[in-house]
Order: structure tokens, then sequence, then C-alpha cells
């Protein structure tokens, strides 16, 4: 399990959109901007959306158990100074309980347990 640092953990808190990444049975790849929040009692990432049970990022998922999310920003741009965290993992589409999740999520949602992360400009 990936743990995530103090500073790592506010950039998430505070960012109200990442950019999820799946792939099907075909292997092709597919990138959608989503809702997310971090789950720090399982220590997941759940990325929501209104009707995600309807989507093809749902279907990637259970044909595929393998996504990635990137959470980025730009602190300046002159400087130029981005940040970023790449988190990757095994997926589960989660049928029920999004809803309760809070804004930007559905009643169904995708679960990312992180398995490796990569970051910059945080901290």
């Amino acid at each position: 399990m990936v743990e995530f640092t103090d500073a790592e953990t506010a950039f998430l808190d505070e960012q109200p959109l990442g950019r999820l990444a799946t792939a099907g049975a075909d292997s092709r790849p597919h990138v959608v901007p989503v809702s997310f929040r971090l789950n720090r009692e399982l220590g997941t990432i759940d990325c929501g959306g209104i009707h995600v049970d309807t989507t093809k990022k749902w279907r990637d998922v259970q044909a595929n158990p393998w996504a990635a999310i990137v959470v980025d920003d730009l602190v300046s741009v002159d400087p130029w100074q981005p940040r970023m965290l790449e988190i990757r993992g095994r997926a589960e589409a989660v049928p029920t309980g999004g809803d309760e999740l809070g804004p930007g999520f559905g009643a169904a949602f995708i679960r990312i347990h992180p398995e490796r992360k990569n970051s910059y400009g945080i901290g």
C-alpha cells in the first residue's frame, strides 16, 4: 500500500478534479476528467461522476482492473511552477455508495488501490 505524505494529502484535498486513465480489453488508452477524493480509512482514491456505471471507464475497469489518476495544477506560470501527483494501481467498479462521498459523485464510482505514486513540485 502506498502512503501519502502530509503535503501530498493536502494537495489532494485542495484539488477538485483529476484525470483518470483506463484501458479496456482492447488495451487502448482512455483518459477523462473525474471528481475524486482520498479515502483515508481505506487508503484508496475514489473517482466519481454522475453516471459512472454507464461510461467507458466503468467498462474498462471491469475488463482490465488497472488504472491511473493524475492530479495537477500550476502554482505559477511565470516562473513556470507545475505540481502533479500520479497514482497507479488496481481499480474496482463499486456500484453503490458514491452518492455519500460528496459533490461530483453519483451512486457508482471507481476505487483505485494505489500501488505506485509519482509526484513533482509538492512539498
